[in-house]
């Protein structure tokens, strides 16, 4: 089987090794000349372009920035794709864009998956991403062995769309939990408590959390958590943004009222234009305590 990777970047680069090492043939294309050089050097066969790198593929993975790349992506190279191919889009993009690619794969008789990923660079590196997948169940069955070669889980959550549903609903409370644990330690420390024993009593107690457990927005009580790197890797604050923005989105489209959504949206996006969109989410805890004073 002939497998084609679209967008080599950060995420995509590393998911495109793992089907490599798990001894797929991969052809891939990215815009970018220094992604294109780090495929090349660990297997992935690099193709002019998207055109012809879709050229007798029998599945084509796409993992770009938003749905508008997606859409473009699809036009360009889905009618130049050989009867029957997969394609499967990694990216986290607005639910309707989805749907609409999948009907762009679908009208031209292929198979069309949306699955959105859950786990970060770590987990695109160490093959231990959760898929949240939708598409239809004969689609979804042919791309499971790829998603097993690049992740850990994979869920089939619905129809076409369902994958990025579940994946905006996801990080919406993420992103609001985030803020909830941060302003929980910004008062911790004013009213004399040590991080670490806020982290020890809501660690076992009701406000456990995985922004809490595993992302924990202060150095100290989780050594791998970005805040102990200066809130270096990890999941960008402007992703972040993108997902909860989408979410909004979305939530307007269905006429869902989601006022903690929104207010969560309104502060990352305070917080990115004035921190830059680089550093882990959970830097807006430096945000919340620039406010309130705290050190």
């Amino acid at each position: 089987m002939s497998v084609t990777f679209l967008g080599l970047g950060n995420m995509g680069g590393p998911m495109a090794a793992n089907l490599v090492k798990a001894g797929e043939r991969v052809i891939g294309y990215d815009p970018v000349t220094a992604a294109r050089a780090a495929a090349d050097a660990v297997g992935i066969t690099i193709a002019g372009s998207a055109v012809t790198a879709v050229a007798g593929a029998d599945v084509v993975i796409t993992m770009l920035p938003s749905g508008a790349h997606v859409l473009d992506c699809y036009r360009e190279v889905v009618p130049r794709a050989k009867p029957g191919t997969l394609f499967l889009d990694c990216s986290t993009i607005d639910v309707a864009d989805a749907r609409a690619a999948a009907e762009i794969a679908a009208a031209a008789g292929h198979l069309a998956v949306d699955a959105p990923v859950s786990g970060g660079v770590v987990g695109a590196e160490a093959a231990k991403l959760t898929f949240m997948v939708g598409g239809p169940v004969e689609a979804v069955a042919a791309a499971e062995p790829y998603l097993r070669h690049m992740g850990a889980r994979s869920v089939h959550c619905g129809d076409a769309g369902a994958g990025q549903a579940t994946k905006i609903c996801n990080n919406m409370i993420l992103g609001i939990s985030m803020i909830a644990v941060s302003e929980a330690f910004a008062l911790g420390a004013r009213l004399g408590l040590t991080d670490q024993a806020l982290f020890d009593v809501a660690s076992t107690a009701s406000g456990q959390c995985w922004a809490l457990t595993t992302n924990c927005p202060v150095p100290g009580p989780v050594p791998t958590s970005p805040a102990n790197r200066d809130y270096s890797g990890g999941f960008a604050s402007g992703l972040m943004l993108k997902d909860l923005r989408l979410a909004q989105a979305a939530a307007r489209a269905a006429g869902v009222t989601t006022e903690l959504g929104q207010h969560a949206a309104d502060l990352y996006a305070r917080f990115v234009d004035h921190d830059g969109p680089g550093r882990d989410f959970s830097a807006i805890i430096t945000s919340i305590r620039d406010q309130d004073g705290t050190p």
